[in-house]
């Protein structure tokens, strides 16, 4: 018997992205708040608190980021953002655990990267996370043989770069 639940997607039109707003983050909680995939991640949930003063002071309605918003049928499942840290332009992803392996997260980097026109794009993988690192490597990211350990992260990361 097949498993519905992790059968890739049959079109490319059934992911679409949007800016996040302020509607979408009760579901971004509830996805960084899931202990399995924080653990996929190798980064820690924030508190409630904290959570909304990232969001709020950080990303939302910045400039210098770009948060969109990852819809599936019409139905908010994640969210990927690019921004800057310490001279290094960054993306990251976070998808609801119940659309992992559905090739959701191949079709949001096939839509997001040409709205990114910097270059290095630079992403960061936990070593464990074989999917998020085929993903990128689908899209012509490349270990760059560094690992990154910054103050939040559980464990170090593998390093991706995009030229």
């Amino acid at each position: 018997m097949s498993n519905e639940r992790n059968k890739p997607l049959e079109t490319q039109q059934s992911v679409s992205l949007r800016p996040v707003d302020e509607t979408d983050l009760e579901a971004i909680f509830a996805h960084q708040s899931d202990p399995i995939a924080n653990q996929l991640a190798q980064f820690p949930p924030r508190d409630r608190e904290a959570f909304f003063k990232h969001w709020h002071g950080n990303i939302l309605r910045q400039v210098n980021v770009l948060a969109r918003a990852i819809d599936f049928d019409g139905k908010f499942v994640g969210n990927i953002g690019h921004w800057n840290s310490d001279g290094q332009a960054l993306i990251g992803y976070w998808i609801d655990r119940d659309y992992w392996g559905k090739g959701i997260a191949t079709q949001t980097l096939a839509q997001f990267l040409p709205l990114v026109s910097a270059r290095p794009l630079f992403a960061e993988v936990a070593k464990h996370n074989l999917a998020s690192q085929r993903v990128l490597l689908k899209h012509g990211f490349v270990l760059t043989g560094q690992l990154i350990q910054e103050s939040q992260d559980t464990e170090a990361l593998l390093e991706f770069v995009l030229r």
